[in-house]
């Protein structure tokens, strides 16, 4: 599994990000033709539709929703791995309808990651979020999408619970 697939996972995994509350759509209009294009798709509707199909359905299985695993196959009907020998090893083409492609190569890189790092693709610990994190930390104890945010956040509030309920109470 290369870089740039994990990168795509972790970027449509994580096109649905919560701001203020609400979960955001990144996969429609020009950020999702913007994404897309980034990994080597066109960005047309159908290619789109289907990247939310593929990103739904994996959010559900990383989540532990194993019903959703259903979901996935008709997406990947039809869709081959053609080896092609190289003075470097194999190379594998994937022969798929163009519009299905970029979804595609999501869940192959999900199920890579699932092999190669079994485990380490998680939710955001913080329940607030809607993040996912491929943990490559040497202990696998990762918890959150960014220490910087959602870390931050989730020692602030479990330090603020400790604190309320140390407080002696006055019982005059």
């Amino acid at each position: 599994m290369t870089a740039q697939d994990e990168d795509l996972l972790l970027a449509v995994l994580n096109s649905a990000p919560v701001v203020a509350g609400a979960r955001t759509e990144q996969l429609a209009g020009p950020p999702g033709r913007a994404l897309a294009k980034r990994y080597g798709g066109t960005g047309t509707a159908a290619e789109l539709e289907h990247l939310r199909h593929v990103r739904d359905a994996l959010q559900a299985l990383v989540r532990g929703e194993k019903a959703a695993a259903g979901q996935l196959n008709p997406l990947l009907d039809g869709a081959v791995l053609v080896p092609n020998a190289t003075p470097q090893g194999l190379d594998w083409d994937l022969v798929t309808p163009p519009h299905r492609r970029l979804a595609v190569r999501v869940a192959i890189a999900w199920s890579r990651v699932g092999e190669e790092l079994p485990g380490r693709l998680r939710a955001c610990a913080n329940t607030r979020c809607n993040l996912f994190l491929v943990d490559h930390s040497r202990p696998g104890t990762a918890r959150w999408c960014s220490m910087a945010v959602c870390g931050n956040r989730m020692k602030s509030r479990a330090h603020a619970s400790r604190k309320r309920t140390s407080r002696p109470r006055n019982t005059e």
